[in-house]
């Protein structure tokens, strides 16, 4: 598979020395954060206690808490539960997709990201019984525990789509960036051989809440930038379909992508859903909430799927009981202090988290800490002292080199935490960091230095 290399690494010597100087001034800041987080973390002292922590997933958030209470405890017996030997950077996925990245840079090892000293069960949880504070795994192990972190994910429910198949992702004009690292780079392959000819695009958003709700609008910007590079953008179209009435939760936002894709000429077809796709004939059926169904023929096609809990969380007494949250199976946990408001010994963290935003890499580098502290306070004795304010972000890419820095809380308020940074403006300053400084800021959140 050939890669891209983006227009942006000019090999010009005095773009280069620009270059270089961008990159030395925008890691300042972020190396001073970190080196703050280090010297915190060292004078911090620890517990002491002989509870069992079980934490159900390895994923970023369920590494994070494990490394902070590895430290933070001393003498706690501490257990991850979950098979997968592969750890991923998801959120370079996009980049895999858009031809920007080799796929390697996203794969690491879950073993060298763990702490020293805690139990990995490789296995997956197949149960829980917060009642009798036990998960059972899929092998059938019962192991106990005091306290539990649920960290388990989203489950991609493409088995909503009717006709969809994973294993066809990247053959007839069909991408999705979700699946996995494979998937992602079979996307790429899929774009590229469209753009080469160009054609018809559909570009897809379900109703259910998203992990990295900015991917589906990335692949679009970036689908839009890579035609145009080839110069078969004039004999194409592009057309988005969203089953909301938005195409992004917070209004600024959702206004300033429609107005950037009207500029484009990428129309929004709001309330329409994908329900079916015919990957031999290439045409997809979308739905109406009225249930009327329109079928399209289509070149290319990025399928997002439906998200909701795993069936272990789903199945099990810890999600929301009625609301809004139900429907997904999503962990019920009190939004600010990430407890579960049923189960004072179980905690939730990323993704699985029954709350209004924030199913992001930055979700957990956010809260991940304050989860630590108030388990931590919880052990002690104490009530949790730690709240959190929904923070997430989104490195919104618009072209190759310049996308949008968006940070925002629980109430959809924008909150932009690096003053140079105007979360409307686009700037390569935004592009740089998604494309070279947040893998390793990734890193270290997972090792539970951030």
């Amino acid at each position: 598979m050939k890669q891209h290399p983006p227009k942006t690494l000019s090999t010009h010597p005095q773009d280069s020395s620009r270059r270089r100087f961008l990159l030395g001034a925008s890691a300042a800041p972020i190396a001073g954060t970190l080196a703050l987080s280090l010297s915190s973390g060292k004078a911090r002292a620890t517990v002491k206690t002989s509870a069992h922590i079980v934490i159900a997933g390895s994923g970023l958030a369920g590494l994070a808490i494990a490394n902070r209470l590895a430290r933070d405890l001393d003498g706690a017996r501490i257990t991850i539960v979950d098979r997968k030997e592969m750890h991923n950077y998801q959120p370079g996925y996009t980049l895999v997709a858009t031809g920007i990245w080799p796929v390697d840079k996203v794969v690491d090892r879950n073993i060298d990201l763990q702490p020293g000293g805690v139990d990995w069960v490789r296995e997956m949880v197949a149960e829980f019984d917060p009642i009798g504070n036990a998960v059972i795994t899929d092998t059938g192990k019962r192991i106990a525990y005091d306290y539990l972190v649920v960290a388990t994910g989203v489950h991609l429910d493409y088995a909503q789509i009717e006709g969809m198949d994973v294993n066809r992702i990247g053959q007839d004009g069909m991408a999705s960036v979700y699946h996995s690292h494979t998937a992602a780079e079979a996307s790429w392959q899929a774009m590229e051989t469209f753009r080469q000819k160009g054609g018809e695009a559909l570009m897809t958003l379900p109703a259910t809440a998203l992990k990295c709700a900015g991917a589906p609008l990335k692949m679009t910007f970036m689908l839009d930038d890579r035609l145009r590079q080839v110069g078969s953008r004039a004999g194409s179209s592009i057309n988005f379909h969203s089953a909301l009435g938005n195409v992004f939760s917070v209004p600024r936002i959702n206004d300033e992508v429609l107005s950037r894709w009207a500029a484009l000429q990428i129309p929004v077809h709001f309330n329409s859903k994908l329900a079916a796709i015919d990957l031999g004939s290439r045409r997809a059926t979308f739905v109406s909430p009225e249930g009327e169904r329109t079928e399209q023929s289509y070149d290319f096609i990025h399928v997002v799927p439906p998200m909701r809990a795993p069936d272990a969380v789903r199945n099990s007494p810890l999600p929301w009981q009625e609301g809004g949250f139900a429907a997904g199976g999503w962990l019920e946990v009190d939004r600010q202090t990430l407890r579960h408001r049923r189960f004072p010994n179980v905690f939730g963290l990323g993704d699985i988290n029954g709350t209004p935003r924030g199913k992001t890499a930055a979700t957990v580098k956010k809260s991940a800490p304050l989860v630590a502290q108030n388990l931590v306070d919880v052990i002690a004795g104490r009530e949790p002292s730690q709240q959190f304010d929904g923070y997430t972000s989104c490195p919104l890419l618009l072209r190759e080199g310049s996308a949008l820095l968006i940070e925002f809380d629980y109430d959809g308020k924008l909150t932009p935490s690096l003053p140079m940074i105007d979360p409307l403006q686009e700037s390569y300053f935004a592009w740089l960091m998604k494309y070279r400084l947040l893998k390793p800021a990734y890193l270290a959140v997972a090792k539970g230095r951030v």
